[in-house]
């Protein structure tokens, strides 16, 4: 390697400054001469780190509160000089300009700061970089001749290659480049959607160019099925309670079916106050349940499906206790989620090795952000999060005979669940838990008779909700047959009248919700 291709100067501006000190004392140690401005300049001076500052570098001071630092030619034509070139060199040699061969910057944090509920405008807007991705950008462009770091994970690489030879090896330095365009197209991507939000009103809530800056958070043991691959990507403006986001605390790596039913069983359990017990197979709940204690929740939620339940994933919205934990050994299950575990059912579950928890601390806080995205060939679809409006009392009461208290109770438990289950969907309940579920059928008298085949506890008395209106009395028919006394649907069909002859005639209650939950 020529000697002239050394690594001489580095440039360093950092706000997350972990790592700085070692790495920066190694990089001069290594002969390496430092720039840097701003609170970079004044940690390396702090810690005894010989630093050249910016503003002597360009014989310019910083201005406007520190927004200008390092907005320069003396700066930018260090970075930028193509060495190959000539012509390139000629102007370095005439500006008196030795060329930075090393840069070291990440970003203001925009995304965090946007997240906080107590962060006003200007604070945000205060956390757009300017100087920061024209360094980064500028770097990477030329990455032919320059190194540029945006992420302290690859300090120990970056010294490694400058030990041993005094420049970043080609493919290293195309590697760190590409971080460093996604790490700032993450960035602006951030920024563009707080802006979209800003201006979000009933009719322009969607952007007209949709960017997505999402980070890969790991990469999945693999996707719907085992030649598929998978990764797992995060929201940066959404930190809340998830599945996303849980830690994991023991069993076999995540895949992609893992992720969609815990993300479903816990969309569904948080929705309740009472301690909740929500069992999810390939997407759709099996069994949910009320209960005094979480061992309570369990064993009802488990009773209206137990054969579906087995190999499903279970999710709580209380601590799991020893006694839930014992239960839940006792079968096959790919894992539970919930906001805590107690001790004891810690020891009964590590027992299950392959088992997997995960710990969704802080369920008061969960919530949906953004948009509900899905990919078709071609396109991409967005749309709102389907959310539960009012409960099923504030519905209108179409036959002659109202809901009686324990059906009032059963019916807003089957109209909660069945938001949650694929369309057509039928969700039989009582009071305390699903007793049938009717879920992905292409007719709906199908979807009821598919939940009373289902089946496993008494029909007699129970309430049955439908994600959308019947479009024949036939439903109500067979639903009444089984012993069904109260019904929850949006309404709306050109058949309403007679579906609700037929709910007189079996003498049941029906509630027009007037929202149609389709689930697609």
């Amino acid at each position: 390697m020529s000697d002239e291709r050394r690594i001489r100067r580095a440039l360093l501006s950092l706000y997350d400054k972990r790592g700085l000190e070692p790495f920066a004392r190694e990089l001069h140690a290594l002969g390496i001469e430092l720039l840097s401005s701003g609170g970079t300049a004044q940690a390396l001076a702090e810690a005894g780190i010989p630093v050249r500052p910016v503003s002597e570098e360009t014989g310019f001071p910083e201005i406007l509160e520190g927004r200008v630092k390092t907005l320069h030619p003396r700066i930018h034509g260090a970075i930028l000089a193509d060495l190959d070139r000539a012509t390139h060199r000629a102007d370095l040699e005439a500006q008196g300009l030795a060329p930075i061969g090393l840069v070291v910057v990440n970003l203001y944090p925009f995304a965090a700061t946007a997240s906080r509920a107590d962060s006003t405008h200007e604070a945000v807007v205060e956390m757009v970089d300017i100087g920061g991705p024209a360094m980064i950008r500028a770097a990477a462009k030329n990455h032919a001749h320059v190194g540029v770091v945006v992420d302290p994970a690859d300090y120990e690489r970056v010294l490694q290659e400058l030990r041993a030879q005094g420049r970043l090896l080609e493919r290293t330095r195309l590697e760190l480049a590409a971080k460093a365009f996604a790490h700032t197209a993450a960035y602006d991507a951030a920024i563009a959607a707080y802006f979209a939000r800003r201006l979000e009103t009933a009719e322009g809530a969607f952007p007209p160019v949709l960017v997505l800056g999402w980070p890969r958070a790991r990469m999945l043991r693999y996707g719907e099925n085992p030649h598929q691959r998978g990764a797992l990507y995060l929201d940066p403006a959404d930190d809340c309670a998830s599945a996303a986001r849980a830690q994991q605390l023991q069993g076999k790596e995540l895949s992609f079916n893992n992720l969609l039913d815990f993300d479903a069983a816990l969309d569904l359990v948080v929705e309740f106050d009472a301690p909740a017990c929500v069992i999810v197979k390939h997407g759709n709940p099996c069994g949910v349940a009320l209960g005094s204690t979480p061992h309570a929740a369990f064993e009802r939620a488990l009773a209206c499906d137990p054969q579906s339940a087995f190999g499903g994933v279970i999710a709580f919205n209380c601590a799991v206790d020893a006694p839930t934990a014992e239960a839940i050994s006792a079968a096959f299950y790919e894992g539970v989620i919930a906001p805590d575990f107690e001790e004891g059912a810690r020891a009964a579950l590590a027992r299950k090795k392959n088992l997997r928890l995960l710990l969704a601390r802080e369920l008061a806080r969960y919530r949906r952000e953004g948009w509900d995205l899905r990919r078709i060939a071609g396109g991409l679809l967005a749309q709102d999060w389907d959310t539960p409006g009012q409960g099923v009392r504030a519905g209108r009461v179409v036959t002659k005979r109202a809901p009686t208290e324990q059906e009032w109770q059963a019916l807003q438990l089957a109209w909660t669940v069945v938001r949650h289950v694929r369309s057509n969907a039928i969700v039989y309940a009582d009071a305390r838990g699903t007793v049938g579920i009717g879920a992905g059928q292409m007719s709906r008298v199908d979807a009821a008779r598919l939940g009373i085949s289902k089946a496993q506890l008494d029909l007699a008395g129970t309430a049955m909700a439908s994600d959308a209106f019947f479009p024949f009395r036939d439903g109500v028919d067979v639903a009444a047959e089984a012993g069904v006394r109260a019904v929850a649907q949006p309404g709306g069909s050109i058949r309403d009248e007679e579906v609700i002859q037929a709910a007189d005639e079996h003498g049941m209650a029906m509630v027009f919700t007037g929202r149609r939950h389709f689930r697609h």
